[in-house]
């Protein structure tokens, strides 16, 4: 049987300044929800057992760093590769004080927050969760060809 390396030798990626992938976060209820899409394949992504960690939803004023941090951790070590960028779904839009705070909040967690949205604005049927990542799938940058 032989074995075959699918990436670098040294496990980390082969251009470190690529974007990462990128994420659905559902803050629409008491505890986040994060999701990951291919191909507009989705899959909502847990801690592994052992490791679970609860992501609660901060009110307006909360710790939403913790938040996007919760949600990168997780998102990579389901994946095994670094998380750097998301769509978010709340129960309804925020208003530009807490944009600004949700901004802010992900920059210091490492996470480019590219849109917010109201979970009423995502097709009716898919999980909150799933429609931002597939959301986020469409909307991130590429890695660029060589």
């Amino acid at each position: 049987m032989k074995l075959f390396q699918i990436e670098e030798p040294d496990g980390s990626p082969s251009d470190p300044d690529a974007p990462g992938a990128a994420i659905g976060i559902d803050a629409s209820g008491k505890l986040a929800q994060v999701a990951f899409a291919v191909g507009g394949n989705v899959v909502i992504l847990a801690d592994r057992e052992g490791f679970e960690r609860d992501l609660p939803v901060p009110g307006p004023e909360g710790d939403w760093q913790a938040l996007f941090e919760g949600a990168k951790l997780r998102a990579e070590r389901s994946l095994g590769r670094p998380a750097t960028h998301a769509v978010m779904a709340l129960t309804a839009a925020p208003d530009r004080v807490l944009a600004a705070r949700l901004i802010a909040a992900s920059e210091a967690a490492g996470v480019e927050l590219m849109r917010t949205v109201a979970v009423s604005e995502l097709r009716s049927g898919d999980a909150a969760a799933e429609a931002a990542a597939i959301m986020a799938e469409d909307i991130a940058p590429r890695p660029e060809a060589p």
